[in-house]
């Protein structure tokens, strides 16, 4: 099986024991279930206008990461509200 280099990255990093068992181990992964099907639901409809040129570019980035250009807009629009985004020059 072909590795990309992250996979190759990440393999090593785990065969060097540079991982570490996280404590309460069900406890994280409830907590980390419980986010995403928060993160998932979705129950409210919001329309917005734009030029077609950034729907263009949305749709283009949406296409190179393997998701819905929709997904794509909720998910930045998600992190800017919540001060996680990064600043592009």
């Amino acid at each position: 099986m072909k590795l990309t280099e992250e996979e190759r990255d990440i393999l090593g990093s785990v065969e060097r024991g540079e991982w570490k068992t996280v404590p309460d181990f069900a406890k994280e992964k409830r907590r980390y279930e419980t986010a995403a099907r928060a993160t998932l639901r979705k129950d409210k409809r919001v329309n917005i206008r734009m030029t077609e040129r950034d729907l263009l570019r949305f749709q283009k980035k949406a296409a190179e990461e393997g998701l819905p250009y929709q997904t794509l807009i909720s998910s930045l629009l998600h992190k800017y509200i919540n001060g996680r985004t990064l600043q592009q020059d």
